[in-house]
């Protein structure tokens, strides 16, 4: 077997400079034309057999020289966020309103580092890589990935993924088995009345005091409607309403997201929804409204494998040097690589990037978001360390 870690340090400054590379020109969902095109051209020049996939997708094999085997899976996630950055870097944003708030430049980077290690060394490996680098995941990408073949020709038997996470300190990780992030479902709701003026509130039908009420009313599901010990959130991300102080709305939009974390999705997740249309439905009759609900494709629990996972620890107890550095990890947080999760054994585990001194703790999707740097070259070796021994056993 050859020193990981001597690579990995020797490729370090390539891994910080493409994950700043990547940062300086961030893309939205499918619109990641430059990063796919980068990301296409490094991994032909590894020698690798690389396609696109729904436009700007890139997935690659590699295939081992040491016989037939198994086919593992690796997933980056490559867009960004409709996010004006605020952080001062040298190499922030360049593109105004877009921003990399969320790691996925450093997914990215990490991954092609990974790959480059692995080509390198094609002949130790038994079996195949599939190096996945998605689009589109913060509106749910992952299915379309999927849809279009990437578990397939050769079947997947395994997948795993980083996540850089801030709220865990800088040398820690988050990993657990079973269900690990929330089913997330997103909604846009208009509640539809009658427009009217405020002096005669009688002859109108208040849209306004409609949305008010649901938003108040959907308070109740996780404490009334649903086993306060399972956790679910109903959140407004925004409400539009009304033009002027004197004039009643006819008609108000509001947004959000249903998240919960439940054992049996397939049976809670319907009912979930149920209630909550219920609500809105009870609601607006009395008051004489009506509604109109459209969910937006969404992400289900993710699941870590229990034995991926011991796998993963194993790994990282290598990469870290140490088994100290492991936190029990549960949100309710939404990660389309819940899909990948729902048809093969998959492990996502999330690195922690937190140092106050760097700057490194703000919330993902903030203007100020950074990572530390220091933390890149761990998410490289874990990830060799995971194929190698999923593969190689």
């Amino acid at each position: 077997m050859f020193d990981i870690k001597s690579e990995v340090s020797a490729l370090e400054k390539e891994l910080i400079d493409l994950r700043r590379d990547f940062h300086s020109y961030p893309e939205l969902g499918y619109k990641e034309f430059l990063t796919s095109k980068k990301v296409c051209g490094y991994l032909t020049a590894l020698g690798l057999e690389v396609e696109t996939v729904n436009g700007t997708g890139v997935c690659a094999v590699l295939k081992g020289g040491a016989g037939e085997g198994k086919t593992v899976l690796l997933r980056a996630d490559m867009d960004a966020l409709p996010v004006e950055e605020e952080t001062g870097l040298p190499f922030a944003s360049q593109n105004k309103g877009v921003m990399h708030a969320c790691g996925h430049d450093g997914h990215t980077a990490i991954q092609l580092i990974v790959a480059k290690i692995l080509a390198a060394h094609k002949d130790e490996i038994k079996g195949s890589v599939k190096f996945v680098f998605q689009p589109n995941e913060e509106e749910a990408g992952a299915l379309d990935m999927i849809n279009a073949g990437v578990l397939e020709n050769p079947h997947v038997d395994a997948a795993f993924a980083l996540h850089l996470w801030s709220p865990i300190k800088s040398g820690n990780i988050g990993l657990s088995d079973g269900p690990i992030l929330g089913t997330t479902e997103e909604f846009e709701l208009e509640i539809l009345g009658a427009a009217g003026h405020t002096s005669t509130p009688h002859t109108a039908k208040d849209a306004l005091l409609g949305a008010c009420s649901v938003v108040y009313a959907m308070q109740s599901l996780g404490t009334r409607e649903f086993d306060p010990l399972l956790p679910i959130a109903v959140m407004f991300g925004h409400i539009n309403g009304g033009t002027a102080r004197n004039i009643i709305t006819g008609s108000v939009k509001l947004g959000g997201t249903i998240r919960f974390l439940f054992p049996d999705e397939n049976i809670n997740k319907p009912k979930v929804l149920e209630a909550f249309e219920r609500v809105i439905k009870g609601t607006c009759m009395a008051l004489g409204l009506d509604y109109k609900l459209k969910y937006i494709p969404s992400n289900p629990s993710l699941f870590n494998d229990a034995a991926l996972t011991s796998l993963v620890k194993e790994n990282a107890a290598e990469t870290f040097g140490t088994r100290e550095n492991v936190e029990a990890f549960r949100s309710l947080a939404g990660e389309d690589f819940a899909e990948f999760s729902q048809r093969v054994p998959s492990v996502m585990t999330f690195i922690g990037v937190a140092d106050h001194e760097k700057h490194s703790d703000y919330p993902h999707h903030h203007a100020k978001f950074d990572i530390d740097e220091d933390m890149l070259k761990y998410g490289v070796e874990l990830q060799v360390r995971n194929v190698l021994s999923f593969l190689n056993g």
